[in-house]
């Protein structure tokens, strides 16, 4: 795509960049909406995972390790999720809205060493020195917000970190990557990958290539447009190929799925609700009643996607994906319930214990795309109330992957996570975790000078709230059910994260 070709597209949708203010309106966060919070925690000690925290860095730490520690896991976990949530006696609503920390935990002859710090945005830094919220949020109206110059005046970069050409980034779904030494986390600022595309949307889910590039894309809805920027960065760091991808249409997507040939943008349909003061995601509405479109983009040919339709989906993350003769098979994790959808964990925000009633679970599911024919369908894989899945990225293209997940199983005495899973086939391997600990993503890490798929270890965060306390555990990947090899425990607790990133 020529360079003036693509200015003039993707100005379509940054020309609606002034709309973001209102896109960002909400229900208004009011005094004492912290202390109603508090209360709810007195009672029930497991909301410590939407707890803000009330320090702008841990440690370094170094952590008490129950179990043996397998001396060859060298490397650090960084995590990154929100975990600043109250200011001045005002609390977001919304899980999305906190603003980002950034963990360090590094492992290094059976012992694991603990940091975390704030990522210190734009918005971050005016906030800390006012001692109040002054800026817009995605799912929450601040009283007397100051207006934004860009999608970068308000990003909280609190969803995914990864390392990438030496570079650790904190990264958000609407704004620009931001950059952290490697080593103490220090903000160093957002990363510009080109020069007239200072501020463009960066997703929080870019995928690395096997040639060391890195595929990603930007969301325009989020400008108040509609369409996709599509990012091709080289293992150097600087911008190999950018497109638009237009659409004619509204569809909401997190993440995406990559075989060897192609990206799949998997795109939920939705409408706004029309005037009303609402914020973004409580203006939003899922359309089950509406198809789910689905793009499949050529890597070496970005300007010619090919479009299916199927059945309604809400994904926000995809395990993986491959191809099969004229099939391309993308598994991920399909969401029926589309309040839960909209705002995850959101009553835990608002300080209430239990799941809405009529709540339904997850779905671990493929889509199967035929070329040859032009259709699509979904399929259940079988395994419910789950997210976050990873796999080994190793594997062969042609087949599917054993793919690990944090899952909900009983006996459950909280609404969130309890377990971790490994998906193999029909196989369904789980260990369930102790009474009241909450999990969360565990990353595969492949063991040293070990080719075999599969082979290596699970490394994964998790918080004891009855104990106050924050952990990392590591499984035997080819053993889940055997449970953690060993847990290492910090002295402290910290809120539910996201997404992390092991950098051997």
């Amino acid at each position: 795509m020529d360079r003036r070709r693509f200015l003039r597209n993707f100005a379509v949708g940054l020309s609606a960049c002034a709309l973001a203010p209102r896109l960002l309106r909400a229900e208004v966060a009011v005094a004492g909406d912290g202390t109603r919070f508090a209360q709810a925690l007195a009672r029930e000690p497991w909301l410590a995972g939407w707890k803000s925290v009330e320090a702008a860095s841990f440690g370094p730490t170094i952590a008490t390790v129950e179990g043996s520690w397998p001396p060859a896991l060298a490397g650090t976990l960084y995590r990154n999720g929100p975990a600043l949530f109250e200011r001045a006696g005002l609390r977001y609503h919304h899980w999305f809205d906190g603003d980002g920390m950034v963990h360090a935990w590094r492992c290094a002859k059976g012992k694991v060493e603990h940091r975390a710090r704030m990522v210190a945005t734009s918005k971050y830094a005016r906030e800390q020195a006012a001692g109040r919220f002054l800026l817009p949020a995605a799912g929450t109206t601040i009283p007397g917000a100051s207006p934004i110059r860009n999608n970068d005046d308000v990003n909280t970069a609190n969803t995914a970190v990864i390392r990438f050409g030496g570079r650790v980034l904190a990264l958000w779904e609407g704004g620009s990557a931001i950059e952290l030494d490697p080593g103490d986390l220090r903000t160093l600022g957002p990363v510009t990958w080109r020069e007239d595309l200072v501020a463009a949307p960066f997703s929080a889910h870019p995928l690395p290539d096997r040639d060391g590039s890195l595929w990603n894309f930007g969301s325009l809805d989020l400008l108040g447009g509609s369409g996709l920027l599509l990012w091709h960065v080289g293992a150097d760091g600087r911008t190999i190929r950018t497109a638009t991808l237009s659409s004619d249409r509204p569809g909401y997507l997190h993440a995406f799925a990559m075989t060897q040939r192609h990206l799949v943008f998997v795109l939920t349909p939705y409408r706004m609700e029309q005037g009303s003061a609402k914020a973004f995601f409580e203006r939003l509405r899922f359309t089950p009643d509406q198809p789910c479109r689905i793009a499949v983009v050529p890597k070496d040919a970005l300007d010619s996607p090919r479009w299916f339709e199927t059945d309604f989906a809400a994904v926000y993350h995809f395990a993986d994906a491959w191809e099969r003769g004229s099939e391309i098979f993308v598994r991920a994790v399909r969401h029926l319930d589309v309040e839960e959808m909209r705002s995850p964990m959101g009553a835990a925000m608002r300080g209430e214990s239990r799941r809405r009633d009529d709540a339904k679970p997850s779905e671990f599911s493929t889509l199967r795309l035929d070329t040859s024919k032009g259709t699509a369908r979904w399929e259940s894989a079988g395994a419910r109330d789950l997210e976050f899945p990873v796999f080994d990225a190793r594997h062969a293209d042609a087949t599917p992957a054993r793919v690990f997940a944090p899952v909900r199983v009983d006996p459950m005495s909280t609404p969130y996570f309890n377990a971790i899973v490994a998906i193999d086939g029909d196989r369904r391997i789980v260990h369930r975790y102790d009474e009241g600990v909450l999990v969360e993503e565990h990353r595969f890490v492949p063991k040293p000078g070990r080719r075999r798929i599969g082979e290596g270890w699970l490394v994964g965060t998790v918080l004891d709230p009855k104990r106050h306390r924050s952990g990392l555990a590591v499984l035997d990947a080819e053993r889940v059910a055997d449970g953690p090899l060993a847990t290492a425990w910090l002295p402290y607790a910290f809120p539910l994260g996201f997404h992390g990133w092991f950098a051997g």
